[in-house]
């Protein structure tokens, strides 16, 4: 891995971390950090942005929607902490891209093999529901993000319609061509964006892949099931090189993130 970008990307989210550009998302984190839920109430909560999870090299990047007020919000990594989390965790196991199948705190050893996770807003929105104006303030962070990691980034698995709609033009603003029309978000769904002309690394470029969300509403009602989830997942994994229980055996090759 070059550790120019290791680097670099350990910068960007120490940056993030610190961000508090969004009045009514900072105040409702920390209110939330504050107050807490009977629940956790012996918890030390995060209650800042949340920055991505996995290594600076990854070929596979995950883009969810925003932390969870007691999930991420809470323990500082990314669907850690919550039912959203349990499932994406599990599958993400399951296909051989994480050492294990829980992830419920941040320093629980969890290492991601390949893969990234991060969101196109890093804080947690009242009802789960960012803005316009939030996701758009939100949107150099995940253009920085994606620019760092494009030298070995080969395909994106988006998680839900919300997430699919912000995180097209931060692809284009990062140098990925954007088809015109834009692509309609559902699940399965596989767009190949190509590097835009004149970009560095032109010739390299992603596999986009949309899946629901791993939300409650779409796990506890089988609009997701785990398996759909995890097709979603061998599917990505393989356009980006990634594979399955070879990628596990061959973790001591990765960083953990």
């Amino acid at each position: 891995m070059d550790s120019g970008t290791s680097g670099a990307l350990m910068g960007l989210d120490e940056r993030i971390a610190g961000c508090r550009a969004c009045p009514r998302l900072v105040g409702w984190r920390e209110e939330v950090a504050r107050t807490k839920r009977a629940a956790f109430a012996d918890w030390t909560y995060w209650g800042r942005p949340v920055p991505g999870f996995g290594p600076a090299d990854a070929r596979l990047l995950i883009v969810g929607l925003a932390p969870a007020a007691h999930g991420g919000n809470r323990t500082g990594r990314m669907f850690t902490g919550d039912r959203s989390g349990d499932v994406l965790y599990r599958a993400l196991y399951d296909v051989g891209l994480a050492s294990q199948p829980t992830s419920v705190s941040a320093g629980d050893g969890l290492e991601l093999y390949g893969v990234r996770v991060t969101s196109p807003v890093h804080c947690a929105p009242p009802a789960n529901k960012p803005t316009p104006g939030e996701r758009d303030a939100c949107r150099p962070w995940l253009v920085r993000e994606l620019g760092l990691l494009r030298p070995t980034l080969r395909a994106v698995v988006v998680l839900g319609a919300f997430g699919w709609q912000a995180a097209l033009p931060a692809f284009a603003e990062a140098g990925w061509a954007v088809p015109r029309p834009r692509p309609v978000f559902g699940h399965g769904a596989r767009v190949r964006l190509d590097s835009a002309a004149g970009e560095e690394g032109d010739g390299e470029g992603l596999d986009l892949f949309g899946c629901f969300h791993v939300s409650q509403r779409n796990t506890f009602t089988g609009r997701l099931t785990p398996e759909m989830l995890r097709e979603v997942l061998r599917a990505a994994a393989g356009a980006a090189g990634l594979g399955g229980e070879a990628t596990r055996r061959a973790a001591s090759g990765w960083d953990a993130g």
